[in-house]
């Protein structure tokens, strides 16, 4: 188990029963890279990682 494992099992036992939408999302993304601006590099690649999930040209 990753030590990240244990947010994201903490978000999924919290929060795995809500609906957000993207653009919730986005702007809970960027409220977090603004307090933590140390984790923009990281954050832009989960998000660019989400946005291309479906893509078949990244394939």
């Amino acid at each position: 188990m990753y030590f990240t494992d244990r947010g994201i099992e903490e978000l999924v036992e919290r929060r795995g029963d809500e609906q957000v939408s993207m653009e919730w999302l986005g702007e809970r993304l960027r409220d977090f890279v603004d307090l933590n601006p140390e984790f923009e590099t990281p954050i832009e690649r989960l998000a660019t990682y989400l946005a291309r999930l479906d893509d078949p040209d990244d394939e």
